[in-house]
């Protein structure tokens, strides 16, 4: 029998009540009650990052702005109309980083939505080992590290949003990039793993796949063959509604889907030509 209480997140009375087995989120709620909610993006220093910031400010949350760079980190916090906390870390030192991220919630009062965008992916045809390890490092490492510590926290309080940056290249491998496709195949699956587990736990956990198609960033400049290219600011928008409505999978801008439909059943043979 499943409980339908409005209160029941935060009441005690209730034997359905998550707060029965984790009592941090009666304070948790007592102090969204009285705060604004607290949204980190681990990646905020540019791109779609740093609008992500800029979008959830706009919003009403206080904002927790990680990355390696300091000094942009300052530069977006000051611009920013609402609350925002900075914390320099690099995730591929995942010691060093989950300490960080952990330091990042105790200093905000908590955490209600974590936003894991950090990532990269240049061409590498020929596979020099250095692109390929500095990829992987920080797309699965990293990211899992960060993922780790966010659904740790949630789990502890008893709900929250978690969300991670997969992509549309995670449907299909890419000829001369090859690391890249991979690490984004393993972000969605790694959020799905999580996004089970929270459920055979019954928690009020969302745990949201975002998969962009080609945005406007800095990592995407210069390169050939973008269609369909988003602003930046547009893909912030549309990636903010994903996550405040708890979907689990959402395509950025949502006619991504229809590529990755084509992109799913597409014949290898008619593939390997493109």
């Amino acid at each position: 029998m499943k409980c339908f209480c409005i209160s029941c997140a935060s009441c005690l009375s209730c034997k359905f009540s998550p707060a029965l087995r984790y009592p941090r989120l009666v304070r948790y709620n007592l102090r969204m009650s009285e705060n604004k909610p607290q949204a980190i993006i681990i990646g905020a220093s540019q791109g779609i990052g740093a609008e992500l910031a800029r979008e959830f400010s706009a919003r009403g949350y206080a904002v927790g702005l990680a990355a390696r760079s300091g000094d942009r980190l300052e530069a977006l916090r000051a611009e920013l109309s609402g609350p925002a906390f900075v914390k320099v870390m690099d995730i591929t030192r995942t010691d060093e980083a989950m300490a960080a991220f952990e330091s990042l919630i105790e200093d905000m009062g908590g955490m209600h939505t974590a936003v894991i965008n950090a990532g990269t992916g240049l061409p590498n045809r020929d596979l020099a080992w250095a692109p390929e390890k500095a990829t992987i490092d920080l797309n699965v490492t990293g990211f899992a590290a960060m993922a780790g510590v966010a659904f740790r926290h949630f789990v502890g309080q008893g709900r929250g949003r978690l969300a991670g940056l997969s992509s549309v290249a995670a449907l299909r491998g890419i000829p001369g990039n090859a690391a890249y496709p991979a690490t984004k195949a393993f972000v969605s699956n790694y959020l799905e793993c999580l996004r089970l587990n929270a459920r055979q736990r019954k928690l009020p956990i969302s745990v949201t796949d975002l998969r962009p198609g080609f945005v406007d960033t800095p990592l995407t400049k210069g390169q050939k063959g973008m269609f369909w290219l988003t602003p930046a600011p547009v893909a912030a928008r549309h990636i903010a509604d994903a996550i405040e409505r708890g979907k689990s999978i959402a395509y950025i801008p949502p006619k991504w889907r229809l590529v990755a439909t084509v992109l799913r059943h597409l014949p290898d043979s008619i593939y390997s030509k493109m």
